[in-house]
């Protein structure tokens, strides 16, 4: 692990419980941030684990399933729940929308959000 220059362009990770080794994943597998490569960082002269820069995919990179109309009153973790079966993946629909703040995804009522495969994952043509 290096410490990087601007230690302030990193988010650092959250530490509970006893220290873990350097190769403990830092986040589920189901996280926006699993797999993220982590750096140490100095912080007001101490050591601290960073995670590295999550770029947000372009859409177009996404197949489309199906899309979800918002409708009055919706929130970002309940359509991740309806449609993805988990509300901590809102960031899932963030992505396939193009979008970084969740709240835009119900910001307009009729919205027509798009349900998509997993990144990179084709979808079946003609589908």
């Amino acid at each position: 692990m290096t410490t990087p220059q601007f230690p302030g362009t990193f988010l650092a990770v959250p530490t509970a419980g006893p220290p873990q080794p350097p190769e403990a994943p830092a986040f589920p597998p189901t996280s926006r941030y699993a797999g993220l490569p982590l750096v140490t960082a100095e912080l007001n002269g101490h050591q601290v684990r960073c995670l590295t820069r999550r770029f947000v995919p372009q859409p177009d990179r996404f197949a489309l399933l199906r899309e979800h109309p918002v409708t009055a009153d919706e929130r970002p973790d309940t359509i991740a729940a309806t449609e993805l079966g988990d509300p901590e993946r809102f960031w899932l629909l963030c992505d396939a929308n193009g979008v970084l703040d969740p709240a835009e995804l119900v910001a307009e009522v009729g919205r027509r959000l798009r349900i998509t495969l997993p990144e990179g994952v084709p979808g079946a043509p003609g589908a």
